[in-house]
């Protein structure tokens, strides 16, 4: 059967009944230009629409078993297969190829929903390993783009093994260091959902997609619970921390581009700063020692500071925010994701306190992260580690969050678990308390190499309020408490704490987005200059030596890693 894009000359979308030209709806790859649903594909359309022209190279067939179990219901199973071949015209429910996407290379494995529903048996696990061995073997990623409604019954147990075989493949590209994105498609579930399309590093849905381990009407008929409009949709799944985005079909090709261009900068050339690094991460002792401290916690809380989304609409190109802890949900209270900061691949990780806007400071919980927010940012640090990225951390928080939903949910371990993992990353690590760093909530984004403060920014155990009302018995004596704690940027910078600190302009970052987006970019780029030539054992050894000095009687000079 050869496959054809032909289409009537009208076409009924299938949830909403419009009636689309057929030639319109091509032009928006099949996807209703009056409520969105995006049409099921097949292997061959996608290839063409996500692969750029010309590049498409199949990778062999993998013979697997034959009718392992001579399996019959109400016809054999070899001629339900002779039909789904004769019907498709493919082999198996996936077809796998090399080429590139946005002129960046790629090992493709692409799932068709009408080979048997996409069910997955020997022959697709045999076909997706080959898939991953490809790409281990070209060092190059692998996009997993899954349709499957689960396990093929007629192949038994062997069926279920091949959840564990592609599981093993999957493993091997994580020790490689070789990105895996997968991309969910109408309908993804069971032994697909539970394999291989769950531990892609980045895992991406089409608007509408359903994707889980059972299907809503077992879940109904199990439980006896009617499920909640949208059940296991792409957004609920955002929602919910299982995916990183949902992205309409038009977008998917520069996505994509996007994060397959990802790649380690160890024997790159760092990006060199117009100024010597000095002048960037200056030693402004002398003024800042003069400074009120209660007024750079003014400053630092001023709603108008820019936040760590405003830094990254100026600093970093091709920006692809991720979302979810990849277990219960997205907080927005810490936001992350690679990028290019003047070229250099980075990770970046930030609380976001939502800017001038109430409603949305609210929404963002003023940037105090939940558990699933610090698991979040642990989940894009190891996926840094894992791709060899820098990683870049912007710090502003009055502290973690400090609800009882985020209690039951584990925050003191999620806080301690960031901590143990950033001191063994083994790629450089440059934080920025560009506002308020609050206690455990602060430095569970601050176990770096270099730890520089903005000039307006402050670093506490506890806010100076807390404080005054706990040792002074009086919240209004909150500025005594903070000239007490030594919170500015001055002092932090004395006591060995910070590195550096980086300038802003003449009336602070909140006057002046684009200026002080500046000089933070050139702190960043002579910093990460600094450390990306260090090999992982140097930069583990003086992180572990940073950190053990503090509170020892014999300290290091002020301003440490500064010059």
């Amino acid at each position: 059967m050869v496959e054809t894009d032909e289409l009537p000359d009208w076409v009924r979308c299938e949830d909403c009944a419009a009636l689309v030209y057929g030639k319109r709806f091509l032009r928006a790859l099949r996807v209703c230009p009056e409520c969105g649903r995006h049409a099921m594909l097949t292997a061959h359309q996608r290839l063409e629409h996500l692969l750029d022209p010309g590049s498409a190279v199949p990778i062999d067939h993998v013979e697997p078993l034959h009718d392992p179990l001579e399996f019959v219901d109400s016809r054999p199973y070899p001629h339900r297969l002779l039909d789904a071949r004769t019907s498709t015209g493919l082999h198996e429910a996936v077809v796998c190829a090399t080429g590139r996407i946005e002129d960046q290379p790629v090992v493709a494995a692409v799932m068709d929903f009408r080979f048997l529903g996409g069910s997955l048996g020997c022959g697709v696990g045999a076909l997706i390993t080959e898939a991953a061995y490809t790409s281990l073997r070209l060092r190059v990623p692998l996009l997993l783009v899954t349709a499957s409604g689960g396990a093929r019954m007629q192949e038994g147990v062997l069926s279920l093994m091949q959840m564990a075989k592609t599981a093993l493949a999957l493993a091997e590209l994580d020790e490689a260091g070789v990105l895996v994105v997968s991309l969910i498609t109408d309908p993804t579930y069971g032994g697909v959902a539970a394999s291989f399309a769950t531990l892609a590093d980045v895992i991406i849905a089409e608007p509408g997609a359903r994707m889980g381990f059972a299907g809503p009407r077992v879940i109904e008929q199990t439980t006896g619970e009617s499920l909640p409009e949208g059940f296991q949709t792409a957004e609920f799944l955002l929602e919910h921390g299982m995916v990183d985005d949902v992205v309409p079909r038009s977008a998917l090709r520069p996505t994509l581009g996007r994060l397959l261009g990802l790649r380690s900068p160890r024997h790159r050339v760092a990006p060199v700063a117009d100024s010597p690094p000095e002048e960037l991460i200056g030693s402004q002792l002398d003024d800042l020692l003069e400074r009120d401290s209660w007024e750079s916690v003014r400053l630092a809380r001023h709603p108008d500071r820019p936040t760590t989304l405003d830094y990254v609409g100026h600093l970093l190109d091709d920006f692809q925010e991720l979302h979810g802890d990849r277990l219960t949900e997205d907080c927005p209270a810490i936001v992350g994701g690679p990028g290019r900061l003047a070229g250099l691949p980075v990770m970046l990780i930030g609380h976001h306190k939502g800017g001038p806007d109430l409603a949305e400071r609210q929404r963002r919980r003023f940037g105090m992260a939940a558990p699933a927010g610090y698991r979040k940012a642990a989940r894009l640090m190891r996926m840094a580690a894992k791709l060899g990225l820098p990683l870049v951390t912007l710090i502003d928080t009055p502290g973690a969050n400090p609800g009882p939903d985020a209690e039951r949910g584990g925050q003191a371990n999620a806080i301690a678990e960031n901590l143990r993992l950033m001191a063994r990353l083994p790629v450089p690590i440059v934080a920025v308390l560009i506002g308020e760093g609050g206690s455990g909530g602060a430095l569970a984004l601050a176990v770096a190499d270099r730890v520089l403060i903005s000039a307006n920014g402050v670093y506490s155990v506890i806010s100076p309020e807390g404080c005054a009302a706990i040792l002074w018995k009086d919240r209004t004596a909150a500025p005594a408490a903070a000239a007490a704690l030594r919170v500015h940027a001055g002092d932090l910078l004395r006591l060995g704490i910070v590195d550096g600190i980086v300038p802003e302009p003449t009336e602070g970052a909140h006057q002046d987005h684009a200026g002080a987006a500046t000089m933070l970019g050139a702190a960043l780029t002579a910093a990460l200059g600094e450390l990306i030539p260090w090999e992982p054992e140097q930069l583990l050894q003086k992180r572990k030596s940073r950190f053990h000095d503090f509170g020892l009687a014999a300290k290091p000079p002020a301003g440490r890693g500064a010059e």
